[in-house]
């Protein structure tokens, strides 16, 4: 019996098929997904149907693309061109799956097993206690009646910083991008949303959420996805990047949680990365 962590498979869904077959995936091993299981690839609508089926074998956090799908499923002006969420929108089956979807959390904590997983990241000046309960915040109103009303007022790079007095929609907002969408910020936590490079690239005055020796969460095990150029490296014995860039024709990543292995197999996909809204 083994457990699985795989990064952002967003529609590749005959690459996550080569790599469970890879691993020799079992009826009493685990997955554990960090995120963005669907968009831009091929085959989203399977990919959701497939981790679904898994019911408590799987684990998900929910990523930037997959709280843009639930945002889609509300209000389909907000669809983007270079999406490929249409086939979940019309199939039999989609409220179901949206129903499944908004009840998946952002964070991910097992004692046991002693690893947290998030899509993006946790910034620096949050505690794991801390960032599970902003977590929260965030998953009870994406799964009550206030959900459309969230999705609406999602999008945006604004606030920037973090203080206790934020509310409302600002508050959320803020909390589902550090969660999903985070790479740089700086020391106290100020997001910068626009660069998109490796981690050497850093904007100035900012740099990967990761290296800031006062994180208050340094100490935790992450597993975190959405920032492909990292290309699965890390320069830590405490962050395991899991994003390796399958749908930009680079590779769809496992690691095994009881010893650290990992695997993975070669996208087949070849697309040109848009920019992130």
């Amino acid at each position: 019996m083994a457990t699985y962590a795989i990064g952002d498979i967003q529609g590749c869904f005959d690459e996550l098929q080569s790599l469970l077959d890879k691993i020799q995936f079992g009826e009493n091993d685990s997955l554990w997904l960090a995120g963005d299981l669907v968009n831009r690839g091929p085959s989203s609508l399977e990919t959701l149907r497939f981790i679904k089926s898994l019911g408590s074998r799987a684990q998900l956090v929910l990523g930037n693309h997959d709280m843009h799908l639930l945002a889609v499923s509300y209000d389909e002006d907000k669809m983007h061109s270079e999406d490929t969420l249409t086939p979940i929108l019309l199939a039999p089956d989609r409220d179901e799956l949206i129903h499944w979807l908004r009840h998946c959390p952002l964070l991910h904590h097992d004692e046991k097993l002693n690893y947290v997983m998030v899509h993006a990241g946790i910034p620096p000046i949050w505690s794991l206690e801390q960032a599970k309960v902003y977590a929260r915040e965030v998953e009870a109103v994406i799964q009550s009646d206030s959900a459309g009303d969230y999705f609406q007022q999602m999008y945006g790079n604004e606030p920037a910083y973090w203080t206790l007095e934020l509310e409302g929609w600002d508050r959320l907002r803020l909390i589902s991008n550090y969660l999903t969408r985070m790479c740089f910020c700086d020391q106290n936590g100020k997001l910068e949303l626009k660069t998109k490079a490796g981690p050497d690239a850093s904007p100035q005055g900012y740099a990967p959420w990761y290296r800031f020796v006062e994180c208050k969460s340094k100490q935790e095990r992450i597993i975190f996805g959405h920032w492909a150029s990292l290309e699965g490296r890390m320069d830590g014995p405490t962050y395991f990047a899991l994003d390796t860039g399958c749908v930009w024709g680079g590779y769809l990543t496992a690691m095994r949680l009881e010893d650290g292995k990992r695997y993975r197999v070669k996208s087949s996909v070849r697309l040109s990365p848009a920019p992130e809204r």
